[in-house]
């Protein structure tokens, strides 16, 4: 049994998502969203590294998946999009925690069946994959479909014998 934490960045508002692999479906741990406020964008960043860190010696996962940054209209929201990223990804770093990165259509394949799911479509697939009885915060939710979809590569690629062969950046190392 693996627990995963699933990552969904924000400046603002980054979402948790922690599950248990059983390696016949997964099982809800936790979920929530780190806070950062509107103060400084370091002290946000601050927040994020220190939240992630947090997460991760509370639930103890070994391995993290998380979004990876898509191109957005402005781009100064998505550079900060990407600082946030990088806290998170340092953050569970530097405990020892493998991390992966998945776009939003592989998460949204994953779990809802097709890469152009709505929020609330991918938000139901979860709580149903899930059986939770109360919807999660949408940023909660992300990223326990984040979550969803890293088990879901982990369990199609641990038979096969490649999920030692994937590099930094979740992709297979030829």
């Amino acid at each position: 049994m693996a627990i995963i934490l699933g990552i969904d960045p924000g400046s603002r508002i980054t979402g948790y998502g922690v599950v248990r692999d059983t390696g016949r479906g997964c099982e809800y741990v936790a979920s929530g969203c780190i806070r950062t406020g509107s103060g400084e964008l370091a002290e946000r960043l601050k927040a994020v590294f220190t939240g992630v860190q947090q997460i991760v010696e509370n639930y103890q996962p070994t391995t993290m998946g998380i979004e990876q940054v898509f191109m957005a209209k402005n781009a100064d929201s998505a550079l900060k999009l990407g600082q946030a990223r990088g806290s998170a990804i340092v953050a569970a770093s530097l405990l020892g925690v493998e991390v992966s990165e998945y776009s939003a259509t592989q998460v949204k394949s994953a779990v809802a069946g097709t890469g152009r799911a709505a929020k609330e479509q991918v938000q139901m697939m979860v709580m149903h994959l899930l059986k939770l009885t109360q919807k999660p915060q949408i940023d909660a939710s992300d990223a326990l479909a984040i979550a969803l979809c890293h088990a879901h590569h982990r369990q199609t690629l641990l038979p096969h014998g490649l999920a030692k062969a994937k590099g930094r950046n979740g992709r297979l190392r030829l």
